[in-house]
């Protein structure tokens, strides 16, 4: 673009990262189906191992693929540089390991993707890393948890399955005050709806599994380092503080600046722990992108119109939307995500947890399953399948009670995705 001028979401998603192949002129991106790349000679090789040079070694660590799906998200996010991997699990383990050491802790919101809250209350265990819930909806919740051990605080920027949002500027400025980086999982948001970098947020993460990709064909993950958090501060971050002895003493947050925590999580965390996506799977990623702000206009039109029926259907008790103004969140929605409240959100249906059995048990065009984010409209019953291992009390707190039911509305017509929330309805009489 001009100088005087800085490209739109929509260019930005559909060039930003690409350039025409170099040697056959092939417009779209090429996919590098290859492990490993020839060195010049012994010295480049050497100066890429050393982190004196740009360049790929081993598609584990890096991939010419990868490398525009990455730079193509930081520039929609806002970021300085990003890190794509195998899921958005694997951003989030990437992103905890490269800020914490055994025994240090974390602050998180209670209201987020169930498989978080498995991850961080079992998994990170495994690791020595412990996390303090905090109520979502109350920010200074967030200040009474931190403790000295504290390293980090996360977020969702629309909590999954609930579609509450959250209030990043209020809960950025606890971190801040508390010298730790904010973390958000901007999934259900998208960069389209919202960018949590301009909230004040220092690290976002996805699922880019779900909405990025957009059509459920592939795995992946992403973190964005947004280049505003002083990683310097008291030697409490070591991996990007302290001379590392895998790179002859380098100091990664002296070396890279503003990108040294893309770097350290790519170096340190993707080098030795291996959960590199793949290059098939980062130009399916990738291609999604270049429609993602058409597919949320329509995804957000549709979810309205299927919101506001739900509000008035008989058999259903609540609905959980924040594009309805009768939400708690509908006045914070509007102020961080003008343009939509996002596809998925959440209802109670009369009748309790047989009731929601029954209706995902009797719907045609919604397809039951554990994902969020398709083109296709998809439902699901989380207390009796993607928090099922979690206690009632855990449920309820997650969004995810007996009556509820999530849904992620696609793309197709809005009259169709009612008639078939009508006729499963009606199964529950």
């Amino acid at each position: 673009m001009t100088a005087d001028r800085e490209p739109g979401f929509a260019t930005l998603a559909v060039h930003a990262g690409a350039q025409p192949d170099p040697t056959t002129g092939a417009r779209v991106t090429p996919i590098y189906q290859t492990t490993a790349y020839v060195f010049d000679d012994v010295d480049h090789a050497a100066s890429l191992f050393g982190l004196q040079a740009f360049g790929n070694i081993y598609t584990r660590i890096t991939n010419p693929t990868t490398a525009v799906l990455e730079e193509r998200v930081a520039a929609l996010e806002g970021g300085t540089a990003a890190l794509a991997v195998a899921s958005g699990h694997a951003a989030q383990m990437l992103i905890f390991h490269t800020m914490l050491t055994p025994g240090d802790e974390f602050v998180a919101a209670n209201r987020l993707y169930g498989g978080s809250i498995n991850q961080f209350n079992h998994s990170f265990k495994s690791f020595g890393w412990n996390v303090a819930w905090a109520d979502a909806d109350n920010p200074e919740s967030f200040a009474d948890a931190i403790t000295d051990k504290t390293k980090a605080i996360f977020i969702e920027s629309i909590a999954n399955p609930g579609g509450s949002i959250t209030d990043i500027a209020a809960i950025a400025d606890i971190a801040r005050k508390a010298g730790v980086p904010l973390i958000v999982d901007n999934t259900m948001a998208t960069p389209y709806l919202c960018k949590p970098l301009e909230h004040g947020a220092d690290i976002v993460v996805h699922s880019a599994t779900k909405f990025l990709g957009g059509h459920g064909n592939s795995m992946g993950g992403v973190l964005v380092d947004g280049g505003s958090f002083d990683w310097s501060k008291g030697g409490r971050y070591p991996f990007l503080s302290e001379p590392r002895p895998e790179y002859q003493g380098m100091v990664l947050h002296e070396t890279f600046g503003n990108f040294a925590f893309a770097i350290a999580a790519r170096v340190l965390g993707l080098r030795d722990l291996g959960p590199a996506i793949s290059p098939f799977n980062a130009f399916q990623i990738m291609t999604g992108i270049e429609t993602l702000g058409l597919r949320m206009q329509k995804h957000c039109e549709n979810a309205q119109l299927v919101a506001e029926w739900l509000d008035a259907h008989p058999a259903v008790s609540w609905v959980s939307y924040a594009g309805l103004p009768s939400s708690p969140y509908h006045a914070l929605a509007k102020a961080l995500m003008p343009k939509g409240a996002g596809a998925v959100f959440t209802f109670g249906v009369k009748g309790g947890y047989d009731a929601g059995v029954a209706v995902v048990s009797n719907v045609e065009l919604f397809s039951h399953l554990a994902n969020i984010g398709d083109t296709r409209s998809l439902i699901i019953h989380p207390a009796s399948t993607t928090h099922r291992q979690l206690s009632d009390e855990q449920k309820v707190a997650a969004g995810a009670g007996p009556d509820v039911i999530r849904v992620s509305i696609g793309i197709e017509e809005a009259e169709d995705i009612i008639a078939d929330l009508d006729q499963a309805l009606s199964a529950i009489g």
